[in-house]
């Protein structure tokens, strides 16, 4: 796997919470050492477009940036949607799952999953 953009910051951050769980998730789920965690956007949702997070190898059209030690991979064309976004994690009693808090959206939905830019 080629080296991670290091002196380029990184257009997204995560919590320590959610890099914690990232890390757990990579060991319980036995995620091979090449992947990385991909953060992006696609169409659809209720908004438009919707957030995209799972484990995945490096493309041609990817940066990769290192958070907290996870090696984070994002299409370079997505960087304008997600510029400053947080990703975190809850374990409420009342909801569990990632988060996403983007200064780029204009609107968002009650799933809190998807939104317009």
């Amino acid at each position: 796997m080629e080296t991670a953009t290091l002196n380029k910051t990184a257009p997204v951050s995560l919590t320590p919470r959610a890099i914690e769980e990232v890390k757990i998730i990579m060991k319980d789920k036995n995620v091979p050492a090449e992947y990385g965690l991909r953060i992006g956007v696609q169409g659809g949702g209720c908004s438009g477009m919707s957030y995209l997070l799972g484990f995945d190898k490096k493309k041609d059209n990817d940066e990769t940036f290192i958070i907290g030690g996870v090696e984070v991979i994002m299409d370079k064309k997505h960087g304008m949607y997600v510029m400053g976004m947080e990703v975190d994690f809850q374990d409420g009693l009342n909801a569990r799952g990632f988060t996403f808090s983007n200064p780029q959206a204009k609107s968002t939905c009650g799933c809190g999953s998807s939104f317009s830019a």
